[in-house]
């Protein structure tokens, strides 16, 4: 089975960290995933996007997705102020296909968007995935590692597990670490870096599981 998924944001959110994420998370469940990110002014706010494919069985094409299963608005503005490479937002959506859209209120759509998405049967999910960064994150810079618990908890895309050991590798959780026989300044130096890193990994986990719960409950 192939699903496709499309990422659209601003820059500054981490959407392409997002997308390698979830990328190496379908890798550790043993499925094939292949990552494109694409953006064109490396600025905060400039329109960002990042294709992630996730099969079974190898993946040949690569570049941009047309046709996604799934797409991930990080941020409103991509939808009310047009800051997207693909427009309408949800054009090329397959049938059946789901759409995650980063807002603490519905986006109200036009009439003709409605029925577009209504013919699709398509589902649209508004999650505050700002806010709950926020919340349990401290900072919005968690924003991307909220959207991934939501795309965790209604499509179970990948395994828990396998997201949990991909967010550790990304953010560095593999460090260890080891007392030197160097100059007390040069371990404690260390160690604080170690701490902080430590203390990113746990923050951005619980941002996750929090998030995941309350996607699964939006979901039933």
């Amino acid at each position: 089975m192939n699903t496709y998924i499309r990422m659209s944001g601003l820059g500054g959110q981490g959407v392409v960290t997002a997308a390698h994420i979830l990328g190496s998370a379908a890798v550790k469940d043993g499925k094939n995933a292949l990552v494109n990110p694409f953006f064109g002014a490396e600025k905060r706010l400039a329109p960002a996007e990042s294709y992630v494919r996730i099969s079974d069985e190898e993946i040949f094409d690569a570049g941009e997705i047309l046709y996604p299963n799934i797409i991930m608005i990080f941020h409103p503005d991509v939808i009310l102020q047009g800051k997207s490479y693909t427009m309408p937002f949800f054009s090329g959506i397959k049938k059946e296909g789901i759409i995650i859209v980063c807002s603490s209120k519905e986006i109200p759509f036009s009439e003709d968007e409605n029925k577009n998405l209504k013919d699709l049967n398509v589902k649209v999910y508004f999650f505050p995935a700002i806010d709950l960064a926020r919340e349990v994150g401290g900072t919005e810079l968690a924003t991307n590692i909220a959207m991934l618990g939501a795309l965790l908890g209604i499509t179970e895309i990948v395994s828990h597990k396998a997201m949990h050991e991909a967010l550790i590798e990304r953010f560095g959780g593999k460090a260890k670490f080891v007392a030197s026989g160097s100059t007390a300044a040069l371990d404690e130096a260390i160690k604080k870096q170690y701490d902080k890193i430590e203390k990113l990994i746990a923050s951005n986990a619980r941002v996750l599981d929090e998030s995941y719960k309350k996607a699964a409950a939006m979901k039933k």
